[in-house]
């Protein structure tokens, strides 16, 4: 199994309905969320959550997956920015949220154990952070394996 990560600073401060960021599954393969990170850019505290996205909306830009193995083959899954228009079905709330405090740097690591958020072989398929109430520029990562 290879793994993976990608993330930056977000470019766009997401809301109750558009991700910060996400991760969906490629037509050929899907994976498995191992980690998730989430730290604060300003001084001012958030509350964020971790969603399933069975519909893609608007992606943001595709990111860059970072391959941990060099010798293994490219990743199936894709990281996207901030989404620019809702995935307005199939937000299904995991139960993870977190407050991050009003300090830069502060911020949250989830980890999810030996069969991680799974995320199925299907383009409009996947897992994304989004925040609770008003939302703001965050840096995050994820990490995954197919």
């Amino acid at each position: 199994m290879a793994r993976f990560s990608s993330g930056l600073v977000a470019t766009g401060a997401g809301s109750s309905t558009l991700p910060i960021g996400s991760l969906y599954g490629g037509s050929t393969g899907g994976g498995r969320v191992r980690e998730v990170g989430i730290f604060n850019t300003t001084v001012t505290a958030l509350g964020v959550r971790l969603v399933r996205l069975t519909n893609t909306g608007t992606q943001g830009t595709g990111l860059v997956e970072a391959k941990h193995d060099l010798g293994s083959g490219p990743a199936l899954c894709t990281a996207f920015d901030t989404h620019t228009a809702d995935p307005t079905t199939g937000l299904i709330d995991l139960g993870y949220r977190a407050r991050i405090g009003a300090a830069i740097g502060a911020g949250i690591v989830w980890t999810f154990g030996e069969s991680g958020l799974v995320i199925p072989a299907d383009t409009t398929e996947g897992v994304a952070i989004m925040p609770v109430g008003t939302g703001q520029i965050l840096d995050w990562y994820i990490v995954w394996d197919e």
